[in-house]
């Protein structure tokens, strides 16, 4: 298993469902330097914010869709983890 103790990490949709869960599960499990929760859902990261509180967790506003941004976020990452996704479609649904 991957140890993410004192690592830099990226989670990419970082507030979607996979990706709230995976912070949890690394801010429980394990103590990295820095886990950055890249997305483009500036209210979904304020409640995460507020949730996480003190923790080493940076926010970082951006689409997975824009390399300039991505590559401004991945400076110094150790490892990522990319979580992000299309919207849902209804098609997809069905």
């Amino acid at each position: 298993m991957l140890d993410l103790n004192g690592s830099t990490i990226l989670l990419t949709g970082g507030t979607g469902s996979f990706g709230h869960k995976f912070a949890e599960a690394v801010l429980r499990r394990y103590t990295p330097r820095k886990l950055i929760i890249f997305s483009r859902d500036e209210l979904k990261q304020s409640e995460m914010h507020k949730q996480f509180g003190g923790k080493d967790v940076r926010y970082f506003i951006g689409d997975v869709r824009d390399l300039d941004r991505l590559h401004r976020a991945m400076n110094g990452v150790d490892a990522v983890v990319h979580a992000a996704t299309a919207a849902a479609q209804p098609w997809k649904l069905r």
